[in-house]
């Protein structure tokens, strides 16, 4: 899962880029109104974590441009404004939750979890397609009750393709999900990372459309 952190404040910005990474996400982050107004018309996100107090404006004019534009991207504000008139307000103004500092990474990246898992339409937390079971909160993988070690490229990419089983993910769909703006993507990684996820899973697993990208493969 892809997040855009929007935080000025350097220590936390770069601690919930490094956890939840941890946690399994690809996390970019930026600090100002205009920098997250730039990012957000050019990419596209699973979720984010918006600071309402930033050093060129208000996170929730961030919010409200989304919502204007018909943006559904879950919106998770993080901010020390906790009063429970400003809560309201975010909530009104289109957040889906609301969660003041400080905080603990494990309390975010759960709520992140349940943000995307209700966006797409889940209310369990555990993702299973034909024999395979994956936990998010773990991160574990199992197909028919044994574990498969994965690795965090590999998960990613299982992952998005287990939350939404019927969608072609293009390379550069895939891509987006994997990396970072400061990471370099090799030609043939998003081939090797599906031979791997095959190799390991079954051939029928992941299913190549050709020209346009990869599915789960379709029912027996």
């Amino acid at each position: 899962m892809r997040i855009l952190v929007v935080e000025d404040d350097a220590i936390l910005r770069d601690g919930l880029k490094v956890g939840l990474g941890i946690g399994g996400f690809t996390a970019d982050a930026v600090e100002t109104c205009e920098e997250a107004h730039a990012v957000l018309k050019n990419h596209e996100f699973d979720a984010l974590v918006l600071d309402l107090m930033l050093p060129d404006g208000s996170g929730l004019d961030i919010l409200k441009s989304l919502r204007d534009r018909r943006d559904d991207t879950p919106v998770l504000l993080l901010t020390a404004r906790d009063a429970v008139s400003d809560r309201i307000t975010g909530l009104d103004t289109g957040a889906d939750d609301y969660l003041g500092k400080p905080f603990d990474l494990d309390e975010v990246a759960a709520r992140l979890r349940a943000l995307v898992r209700r966006a797409a339409g889940r209310s369990r937390s555990v993702l299973e397609w034909r024999c395979l079971r994956l936990d998010p909160s773990s991160q574990a993988v199992e197909k028919g009750g044994e574990a498969v070690r994965l690795s965090r490229r590999e998960y990613s990419i299982l992952h998005a393709l287990m939350i939404h089983p019927g969608q072609i993910f293009s390379k550069r769909q895939i891509e987006e999900k994997l990396y970072g703006w400061q990471e370099e993507v090799e030609s043939n990684t998003v081939e090797v990372h599906i031979h791997h996820l095959r190799a390991k899973l079954g051939s029928g697993i992941i299913q190549t459309v050709r020209g346009v990208g990869y599915r789960l493969g379709e029912e027996p």
